[in-house]
C-alpha cells in the first residue's frame, strides 16, 4: 500500500503535466506533490505508519491536509485516497478511521464528478462500493491478526508455564531421588554405626574383644559411608556396582551380617543380572539395602535371605526374614516424621521402573518384600518368551509376584524360608 501511494502520486502528477503543462497551477501542483511525498516518506522512515500514538496522528493529519489541497487543485490526485484508507485504518482507532475513510470517499466522488464534468451514476456508486469492500476486508484481516496474536501470546505463555512446571517437577523428583539415595546409604550406615557403638559400650567392660570388634565394624561402615558421600560429589551411580549387581548384593549382605542377624544371597539369573541397565541395577541394590535396613531395625530377625531371580520377562528381588512380622495394611502410604522412609522409598523406586511391589507378612510369621521389575525395551532387555500367568492374590488381597512353581507354593513361602534359614 505504501508503494502504491507513491505510484498513484507519480501517475497523477504525470497525467496533470501532460494535459496541463502550461497551466499556471503547475508549479504549485509539483511543489505540493513533492511535499506530500516527503511527508509520507518521512513517516515511513520514522516508522509512524500503522501506530496509534499522538505523533502518528499528527503525521497522518498533515499528509491528508496537504493531499486534500492537492486534490482540490488537481482532481487527478483523488485516487491516492485508497492507500490513505489503509494508512488511516492502521493508524487510528476503528471509529475515527471509519469517519476519515468516509470523508475521503466523499472527496474522491466530488473530484471524479468534477473531472468528468457531468453527473455519472458510476462515479456516485463506484467509490463507495470500493471503499466498503476494502474497509471490510481490512477490518476482517485486522481482527484475524489480533486473534492470531492472542493465540500466539497464549501459546508462548502456556509454553513458559509448562517449562516452569516441568522444572519444578524435575526439581521435586531430583529431591525425592536424593532423599531416597541418602536414606538408603548414609542414613542407614549411620544407624548401623550407632547400633554397633551402643553394643560396644554395653560389653566394653565385660568383653573388650567383642567391643573392639563392634568398633571395627562401625569403622568399616564409616569408611563405606565416606565412599558413598564422595560418590554424591562425583556421580550418583552406586559405588558397589563397580563389580556388578550380584557382587554388590553379596557385599551388602556381608556388611549387614553380624552377631544379631545372618544375611544370605541367592541368585538365579544365568549370569544376566550384571547386564541389566545401570538404573535397574541401582534400583535393585537400593531396594535390597532399604529392605535390610528395615529388617535390622524393626523385625528382630535372626536371619534374612536376598533372592534375585531373572525371568524371561521380569527381574524379581525378594528380601525375606524370620522376624516378628507386621500387618501390611497398617503401613502408612508415605513417610511419617523423621523415620518411615523405607517402604515408601522402595515403592517409589519400583514405580519409577514400572514394576510392582508386594509385601507378604503377618504378625509373628516373618516378612517378604518382593519387587518385580518388567524387562522390556524400556529397561534395556527384551522378553525372550511369552508373558507369565497373572500374579496370584494373597488372602489379604495383596498382589504377589509371579514365581516358578504353582500357586499352592505361595502360602508356604514363609515356612520354607524359615526352614531354610534355620538349616543354614
Amino acid at each position: 500500500m505504501h508503494a502504491s501511494f507513491f505510484l498513484l502520486l507519480a501517475v497523477a502528477l504525470a497525467r496533470f503535466l501532460l494535459r496541463h503543462s502550461h497551466d499556471e497551477r503547475s508549479p504549485w501542483i509539483v511543489a505540493l506533490s513533492a511535499v506530500v511525498a516527503l511527508l509520507y516518506g518521512a513517516g515511513l522512515v520514522r516508522g509512524l505508519a500503522g501506530r496509534a500514538t499522538v505523533g502518528q496522528r499528527v503525521w497522518l493529519t498533515l499528509v491528508v491536509v496537504v493531499w486534500v489541497v492537492l486534490t482540490v487543485l488537481a482532481p487527478s490526485f483523488a485516487w491516492c485516497a485508497v492507500p490513505l484508507f489503509y494508512t488511516g485504518l492502521r493508524t487510528l482507532p476503528t471509529r475515527p478511521a471509519l469517519v476519515l475513510v468516509g470523508l475521503l470517499t466523499v472527496l474522491v466522488i466530488l473530484a471524479q464528478l468534477r473531472l468528468a464534468g457531468r453527473l455519472d451514476p458510476d462515479l456516485l456508486l463506484g467509490p463507495p462500493a470500493v471503499t466498503v469492500i476494502a474497509t471490510a476486508v481490512f477490518l476482517q484481516m485486522k481482527r484475524q491478526a489480533a486473534r492470531q496474536r492472542r493465540l500466539i501470546d497464549d501459546l508462548i505463555r502456556t509454553r513458559r508455564e509448562l517449562a516452569a512446571s516441568e522444572r519444578r517437577e524435575g526439581t521435586l523428583a531430583e529431591r525425592q531421588r536424593l532423599s531416597m539415595e541418602i536414606h538408603d546409604t548414609l542414613a542407614q550406615g549411620l544407624s548401623s554405626q550407632q547400633m554397633l557403638l551402643q553394643a560396644a559400650e554395653r560389653v566394653w567392660e565385660a568383653d573388650p574383644g567383642k567391643a573392639r570388634a563392634h568398633v571395627g565394624t562401625a569403622a568399616s561402615i564409616a569408611e563405606h559411608n565416606l565412599t558413598e558421600a564422595r560418590r554424591f560429589v562425583h556421580d550418583l551411580a552406586p559405588a558397589d556396582l563397580a563389580s556388578g549387581l550380584t557382587e554388590a548384593l553379596r557385599a551388602v549382605a556381608s556388611r549387614e551380617s553380624g552377631d544379631r542377624i545372618a544375611v544370605q544371597v541367592r541368585v538365579d539369573d544365568d549370569g544376566r543380572a550384571d547386564r541389566l541397565p545401570d538404573r535397574v541395577q541401582s534400583a535393585l541394590l537400593r531396594i535390597a539395602q532399604g529392605a535390610l535396613a528395615n529388617v535390622r531395625e524393626h523385625s528382630g530377625a535372626g536371619s534374612a535371605v536376598i533372592t534375585l531371580t531373572l525371568l524371561d520377562d521380569q527381574v524379581v528381588l525378594d528380601v525375606a526374614d524370620d522376624g516378628r512380622g507386621f500387618d501390611p495394611a497398617a503401613l502408612p502410604s508415605g513417610a511419617s516424621g523423621v523415620r518411615g522412609h523405607g517402604i515408601p522409598a522402595i515403592r517409589a523406586r519400583v514405580r519409577q521402573l514400572g514394576g510392582r511391589l508386594s509385601l507378604e507378612s503377618a504378625p509373628g510369621e516373618g516378612a517378604v518384600v518382593s519387587a518385580a521389575i518388567p524387562l522390556s525395551p524400556a529397561t534395556g532387555l527384551t522378553p525372550r518368551g511369552s508373558a507369565p500367568d497373572p500374579a496370584p492374590q494373597s488372602p489379604a488381597g495383596l498382589e504377589l509376584p509371579s514365581r516358578p512353581g504353582t500357586e499352592a507354593d505361595v502360602p508356604n513361602r514363609h515356612r520354607r524360608l524359615n526352614d531354610e534359614t534355620e538349616s543354614s
